[in-house]
């Protein structure tokens, strides 16, 4: 919610500074996100009018204006603007004023004539208003006052981060009720007299949906004056609140939503056909919007027609249709009272977020629209002119929301906030925020006001207790707890530790939403189907992730459209699987890296990362977590990863996680000019490891004995190492590979792979004779289980 302070205080003005205003809001719940002024500082701008016009002799596109400025003979004004026309009036930047950026203007010749100072845009203002040329002032501005003054520029823009139960703030007149409570004002919302009737036309209202619509108003008005403008002091607010005026019409409904948080609608009375009714929409009908996007409506969407076709989405926008324009003579006004639950996701739907969605979806006083659609009546007439005819109200009581009374016990009351809050100031308090309050020797009866939604439960009442009474006025006391220290299982490895050890290998952390892109996450996992979200926040987040690759992938490609060209990042978290209302989710660990393996530098050179870098990093955890021995990396495809760099990790047989390169198709379609490398780790599995067990240094030298011998290219060293493991017994200590080679001399299909066998007793010093024997055995192991041959 973004209002003008100056338009606050004119409601509500308490004696504090901008700075203790703002502090007072957001310690009562409402946080003020930024306070800006309104337009940039400037002096010496005042108002101008332009007295005369003619061509500029020497060139074209310029013209010389004698432009009064309330002293003494009018200027001589050099202006390019196009829109300068005789009798305009604009802001005009005197010789010795200071502009935006610190310009000071001059006079100064231009093409041969003397300009003594300078007609203003918006823009060199410090503010936009989305017009080109000189910025327009009303005809019946002062000439000579200072534009700073008449414009009331001293003033801020207050942006307030509004939670979505406070609906009730989404207004000026809301936010001064807040104000007003907090520093002790009594503030009761304008009165608005009735309207006269001046006409008896009427267009007939028919309510086909009365639990979606319980109340709607509307009422012909007609007779505008053709050359009608918004006032300026209207303007201003609209503009300093983020709104652009549109013309009168659309103005005076933008200012009642703002000022009393009643959304309106206007329609251009002519184009509509019989009467005006409210219904649900039927499948396939189509409406074109007010933004031209057409859509294709649903029989879930609440919709205002007429005889013939859809008008409105009701609540969110208006149709092209029978938008009213420069043209429009007579209006139907529209002020109505739409159920949240039929308004609730439909804006999203459709790619939408206006603000009657935004404020119908939390919630609209019911009893407004009576007063909303006579004040919108009121300054439509004083700015226009015209007529107003009769007020066409159809309503369901039955259906309209009722607040039904809380009791509010006086010990639950001071349990909760720690203290004993004095009867009459928990009564003041009540009445202050609208409530109606009933007190007896136990507490108090409340029932809540029309636009308090969010008030239901007696806890809502402590709640709005505690913040009124002020959350730095409650006690503060430590909390007296018997506090105990549980024991922590030596098999579980700390998830913290595991992340310290990537950051330490150049990794960084990423987090990353939950809910994905479901054509991207179909990709890199076909065989699962991701659960559809009912309200994703984005089109591109509708599903819920079945792995971290999605969310990883999408950051990768972001920190290289930013220069990155070295990536390395990892994430902990949930991936979900099953069916609505049997979800499952799993922990898991994830990671991808690419680009350069080291950091730029003169002293390696450079090469990019690539299947070993990644499984190196993997094996690194694994050793922490003393399984590495127990991890086997399996060559197994995988739809996400490179048939010939994939790999699934099992751990004691049972699946671990998978690693790999990125598919060449998937590498093209997401965008990356490079080879991606991933990873992704059963995070419950991974964190149960094997206690490190003491073992004594041997005092007796090892012994190593190295082998080459010739398999087939097929055999993996793996499945080489752990034959070896498997028949060299008690005296293996460890096995190294620290050769391959493929070429002619060895025949086609065939490896020679080189290995270093590392033997060693605890007892005793090893003889030549027990390590031939340990040899003898690995040699024929070799040669039975993958017909391995000795190379010479």
């Amino acid at each position: 919610m973004r209002f003008s302070e100056a338009w606050l205080r004119s409601c509500v003005n308490p004696n504090v500074a901008t700075a203790e205003l703002a502090a007072q809001l957001t310690m009562a719940g409402l946080e003020v996100d930024s306070i800006e002024p309104v337009a940039a500082r400037f002096s010496g701008v005042v108002v101008g009018e332009v007295v005369e016009l003619a061509p500029h002799p020497n060139a074209d596109r310029l013209r010389v204006c004698r432009v009064a400025a309330g002293r003494g003979e009018p200027l001589t004004i050099v202006c390019g603007a196009p829109n300068v026309a005789l009798g305009m009036k604009a802001p005009l930047a005197v010789e010795g004023a200071v502009l935006p950026g610190g310009m000071t203007i001059r006079s100064s010749e231009l093409r041969g004539v003397r300009s003594f100072g300078m007609l203003c845009s918006a823009k060199e203002l410090g503010f936009e208003d989305g017009v080109a040329g000189l910025m327009a002032l009303p005809a019946d501005a002062p000439v000579g006052a200072e534009v700073r003054d008449y414009l009331q520029l001293d003033d801020v823009a207050i942006e307030v981060d509004l939670p979505p139960n406070r609906a009730d703030c989404l207004s000026v007149h809301g936010i001064a009720r807040e104000v007003a409570l907090l520093n002790g004002l009594v503030w009761q919302a304008p009165e608005v007299a009735p309207v006269a009737e001046g006409t008896s036309e009427v267009f007939p209202v028919r309510v086909a949906a009365p639990d979606a619509c319980p109340r709607y108003l509307g009422r012909v008005l007609s007779g505008f004056r053709a050359d009608a403008r918004t006032p300026n002091w209207m303007v201003e607010r609209l503009r300093r609140s983020g709104l652009r005026s549109l013309g009168p019409l659309v103005d005076v409904t933008n200012y009642v939503l703002l000022e009393m948080g009643q959304p309106l609608h206007a329609f251009d009375a002519a184009r509509l056909k019989g009467g005006v009714q409210v219904r649900w929409s039927r499948s396939g009908e189509t409406l074109a919007l007010l933004n031209d996007q057409p859509v294709e409506l649903q029989d879930d969407v609440l919709v205002i027609a007429d005889d013939d076709r859809p008008l409105a989405l009701a609540g969110i926008m208006g149709g092209r249709d029978s938008a009213v324009g420069d043209a429009t003579a007579t209006v139907f006004l529209e002020c109505a009272y739409f159920d949240p639950a039929a308004i609730a996701g439909r804006a999203r739907r459709f790619g939408l977020a206006t603000d009657s969605s935004h404020r119908f979806e939390r919630g609209v006083d019911p009893t407004l629209q009576p007063r909303a659609i006579e004040r919108a009546t009121a300054l439509l007439l004083e700015i226009a002119g015209g007529v107003a005819g009769p007020v066409i109200e159809v309503s369901s009581a039955e259906h309209l929301p009722v607040r039904a009374p809380i009791r509010l016990r006086a010990d639950r009351l001071n349990g909760y906030l720690g203290l004993v809050v004095p009867a009459e100031r928990v009564g003041a308090i009540l009445s202050s925020l609208g409530m109606t309050v009933k007190a007896d020797s136990s507490g108090w009866t409340v029932t809540p006001p029309g636009y308090r939604f969010d008030i239901a439960l007696e806890v809502d009442l402590i709640e709005e207790i505690g913040r009124v009474y002020g959350y730095n006025n409650l006690p503060k006391r430590s909390p007296l707890a018997s506090m105990q220290l549980q024991a922590e299982a030596e098999t579980v490895v700390d998830l913290d530790r595991l992340k310290d050890l990537l950051v330490d290998r150049g990794y960084q952390e990423a987090i990353t939403y939950s809910f994905v892109d479901g054509a991207n996450q179909s990709k890199l996992d076909p065989d699962v189907e991701g659960l559809p979200l009912l309200n994703p926040i984005s089109a591109d987040l509708g599903v819920m992730r079945t792995g971290l690759w999605c969310g990883l992938l999408e950051a990768a490609l972001k920190n290289i459209n930013r220069q990155q060209q070295r990536v390395r990042l990892f994430e902990s978290g949930l991936r979900f699987s099953g069916t609505l209302g049997r979800i499952q989710q799993q922990k898991s660990l994830a990671g991808l890296i690419l680009g350069p393996a080291e950091e730029e530098q003169w002293g390696v050179r450079s090469r990019q990362v690539d299947f070993f870098d990644l499984k190196a990093d993997l094996e690194a955890l694994f050793r922490h977590c003393g399984v590495v021995e127990r991890v086997a990396f399996v060559a197994k495809p995988h739809p996400a990863l490179h048939p010939g760099q994939a790999a699934e990790l099992l751990l004691d047989g049972s699946h671990l996680g998978w690693l790999g390169m990125l598919h060449p198709r998937l590498e093209a379609d997401l965008g990356f000019t490079g080879r991606v490398f991933l990873f992704e780790l059963d995070q419950d599995v991974l964190l149960h490891r094997q206690v490190p067990k003491f073992q004594s240094l041997s005092k007796f030298p090892q012994v190593r004995r190295d082998i080459a011998v010739v398999v087939a290219d097929r055999i993996a060293c793996a499945d080489l190492v752990a034959g070896i493991r498997r028949s060299a017994g008690e005296l293996l200590r460890d096995v190294i590979v620290f050769d391959l080679y493929q070429g002619d001399s060895i025949g086609a299909g065939l490896k020679s792979v080189a290995l270093g066998l590392i033997l060693q007793d605890d007892a005793d010093t090893l003889t030549d004779a027990r390590v031939d024997a340990v040899m003898q055995a690995v040699v024929a192991a070799l040669t039975n289980e993958f017909q391995a041959k000795l190379r010479d």
